[in-house]
């Protein structure tokens, strides 16, 4: 199991956040099988680490510039729709989330509600009325109050039921780190990131 030294091994830059989330995360690893073993653990904390940038940020920063906008997204936003949509979160979100993840069209504002949360960013209504149901026994917990999931225990919660109901801790077994990334990812942005992050979890839990 983890302590709060070999969590800020991983995470210096969680600081004083460290403490507040070790109980939790040791629940949810305990919970999901991930505490199972060494190279579970050392899996799931480094995509954790980079997914929540060392548990600061637990809500999609979604302030994209126009350029931003056309990079990341080039199938849904043409110059002109980024130019007016820039820094605006609220309304990128409904835009790149409208008819995705079980979420409704881009008035019902539900790209916006089911934002990425969590150490994992989870996102959609979909993923979060099957986590609800997962941990809470009721799908309408966390789709009723979304904004839980930034808080400590659900982030640690719905990242553990995510990890466990994608099969990542088989491959986490098997050493197979880029195609965990693949599953939290959808692709392997930040790969040199996670993978570093992944080489010092190791370390630390030697």
């Amino acid at each position: 199991m983890i302590t709060l030294a070999s969590l800020l091994a991983v995470m210096p830059r969680a600081g004083s956040r460290a403490a507040a989330f070790l109980a939790p995360l040791s629940r949810a690893m305990a919970r999901y099988e991930i505490a199972d073993s060494e190279a579970r653990i050392a899996a799931f904390l480094a995509q954790g680490a980079h997914e929540s940038a060392e548990l600061t940020q637990l809500e999609e920063n979604l302030n994209y510039s126009a350029s931003g906008l056309v990079r990341t997204w080039p199938r849904r936003f043409s110059l002109e729709l980024a130019l007016a949509c820039e820094r605006q979160p609220e309304r990128i979100a409904n835009v790149v989330y409208a008819n995705r993840l079980g979420n409704g069209d881009e008035a019902s504002g539900d790209g916006w509600r089911f934002r990425g949360r969590g150490i994992f960013q989870l996102t959609g209504r979909e993923n979060y009325a099957d986590a609800s149901l997962a941990i809470c026994g009721d799908a309408s917990v966390l789709v009723e109050s979304p904004q839980l999931v930034a808080e400590p225990e659900y982030a640690c919660e719905t990242a553990g039921w995510y990890w466990q109901a994608r099969g990542l801790n088989e491959l986490a077994d098997a050493g197979e780190f880029t195609a965990i990334t693949r599953r939290i990812n959808g692709g392997t942005l930040g790969i040199e990131e996670r993978t570093a992050y992944w080489k010092r979890a190791i370390g630390a839990l030697a």
